[in-house]
C-alpha cells in the first residue's frame, strides 16, 4: 500500500527523521529519484493475552510509533542495512556467501527475511537507512515491527506489491521463530501489516480472519497510555517459551496440539490427571486462554455496540486473568525487583476506580496499558512519572494504517 505522507504524519515535526535518513542516502551517491520511503507501526494488544499461540481470538492495534526506512537500489548483489543504534550489517543475495547470524540480532532479522523473499521476486542490491521509535522491550513489539518493514520494502522493491498484509505477517513470524530465535505467534506481525484496530482470529494460524473494528478513544473520552516498568525483554526468552511450552505439554497428554483442538469440557473433565502430568501453573495457564477467548468475543460485541464501559470491564478483567492465571507479570523468583507489578499496581492507584489498565504483550517486562479518563490525563502521568522517572508514561493514538510505502 502507499499513503501521501500527511496521512501518516499529521504532525510537521515528524517527517525529520525520514528526511535525516534521505540525506545520509545522497550522502552514499544515491539520486533522489531513486530513494523510496516505507513505515510499519508498532502495536499494541487490546485482548488476547497470549491466545494466538493456541490458536486463538486477538483484538490488537496499530499505534503512532513507526519503523520507517529509506531505501535505494545498489548493483553490489549485497542488501545492506544501516539502523540507528545499531552496528551496519549486510547480507549477499548469494545466500552461500553468508554466515549464520548471531540470534537476537538486526543481522538475523535481515538475513532472515532476504533468504524468505529472494525466491518470490526479482532480487536487487538495496542500501536502506532505517530508525524506529519503536523502542526495544517497549512493550510495543520493535522486532515485529521491523520484520514487517522488511517485509514491506521487499514487497515493493522485489515482488511487485504482491504480498497482502496478511503475508507480510506470515514472512515476519518465520523470521521471528527460525532467525531471530524468538517463539511467538502472529499477533504482534499482523497487527503492524494491516494497522488500525483489528480483531483477528487465529483458527488457521496460515490464513487468520481479520476484521477491522471502530474505536474512537477521544470520543469515548479516554486517553489510552502505555507505561514503561522500566525493565527490558533481554534474558526473558524463556519466560515467554514456558507459556506455550507448557500447554503445549498440556495438550500434548491429551493428543491434541493446542487449545483450540481441545473442548473445555474435556479439559476440565480431565484435570486431576491434568495435575499429576502438567502442574498446576499450566491448568492455571489454560484456564487464562479459555477464559480470554470469550473476552476478546465481548470486547468484539462491545465495540461493534458502542459500549466503551462494557468495554472497560473486560479489559481489567484480561489484566487480572494475565496476573493471576497466565503469569506473566512477575518472573519467576523474582522477589526484591517486580517493576511490572509495581507498574499496574500505580496504575489502579491513580485511576482509582475510574478506567482500565492491564499488562499487554508477552509481559514480565516492557509497558502497561491504561485506559484513562481525559480529563484525568494530566494528573496520571504526572504520579506514574514521578515514580517511574520522566517519559515512562506514553499516550499513544491508534494509527488507521499498517505497513506501506511513504509517497514524499
Amino acid at each position: 500500500m502507499r499513503y501521501p505522507l500527511e496521512q501518516i504524519y499529521p504532525h510537521p515535526e515528524e517527517p525529520k527523521r525520514l528526511l535525516a535518513l534521505r540525506e545520509a542516502l545522497l550522502a552514499d551517491g544515491h539520486r533522489p529519484e531513486a530513494i523510496r520511503y516505507f513505515t510499519a507501526p508498532g502495536r499494541t494488544e487490546l485482548g488476547g493475552n497470549h491466545t494466538d499461540h493456541q490458536h486463538g481470538l486477538v483484538l490488537a492495534a496499530a499505534v503512532d510509533v513507526d519503523a520507517v526506512a529509506a531505501v535505494a537500489p545498489n548493483d553490489l548483489n549485497l542488501v545492506r542495512l544501516w539502523s540507528e543504534g545499531f552496528a551496519p550489517c549486510e547480507v549477499s543475495l548469494d545466500l552461500t556467501q553468508n554466515a549464520p547470524a548471531p540470534k537476537e540480532s538486526e543481522l538475523s532479522l535481515l538475513q532472515g527475511m532476504v533468504s524468505l523473499c529472494l525466491p518470490l521476486g526479482r532480487a536487487c542490491g538495496l542500501d536502506i537507512r532505517a530508525s524506529s521509535t519503536v523502542l526495544p522491550g517497549g512493550g510495543l513489539s520493535s522486532s515485529a515491527c521491523f520484520e514487517v518493514l522488511l517485509a514491506e520494502i521487499l514487497n515493493a522493491l522485489w515482488c511487485a506489491d504482491s504480498l497482502p498484509p496478511l503475508k507480510l505477517a506470515e514472512l515476519g513470524q518465520r523470521v521471528e521463530n527460525d532467525w531471530f530465535g524468538k517463539p511467538s505467534g502472529r499477533l504482534d506481525q499482523s497487527a503492524s501489516a494491516f494497522g488500525g484496530v483489528c480483531y483477528m482470529d487465529f483458527a488457521d494460524p496460515d490464513e487468520p480472519v481479520v476484521e477491522r473494528l471502530p474505536l474512537n478513544l477521544d470520543a469515548a473520552g479516554y486517553a489510552l497510555f502505555l507505561i514503561s516498568c522500566g525493565a527490558g525483554h533481554a534474558g526473558l526468552t524463556s519466560e515467554y517459551a514456558a507459556i506455550p511450552g507448557e500447554l503445549g505439554k498440556l495438550c500434548a497428554c491429551l493428543n491434541k496440539q493446542t487449545l483450540r483442538e481441545l473442548p473445555e469440557a474435556e479439559f476440565y473433565a480431565r484435570l486431576p490427571a491434568l495435575r499429576r502430568r502438567c502442574g498446576d501453573r499450566a491448568i492455571l495457564r489454560a484456564m487464562h486462554i479459555y477464559d480470554e477467548n470469550r473476552r476478546v468475543k465481548a470486547q468484539r460485541e462491545a465495540l461493534l455496540q458502542g459500549d466503551f464501559p462494557a468495554y472497560l470491564q473486560l479489559v481489567n478483567s484480561s489484566g487480572l486473568s494475565s496476573w493471576r492465571f497466565l503469569q506473566n507479570v512477575t518472573p519467576l523468583g523474582a522477589a526484591a525487583e517486580q517493576p511490572m507489578a509495581l507498574t499496574l499496581a500505580l496504575c489502579e492507584k491513580a485511576l482509582d476506580g475510574r478506567g482500565a489498565c492491564r499488562v499487554h504483550g508477552g509481559g514480565f517486562a516492557g509497558t502497561a496499558q491504561a485506559y484513562v479518563p481525559l480529563e484525568l490525563a494530566d494528573r496520571f502521568r504526572t504520579d506514574m512519572e514521578r515514580v517511574l522517572g520522566p517519559g515512562a508514561c506514553q499516550r499513544r493514538r491508534v494509527r488507521s494504517v499498517g505497513a506501506g510505502e511513504i509517497l514524499l
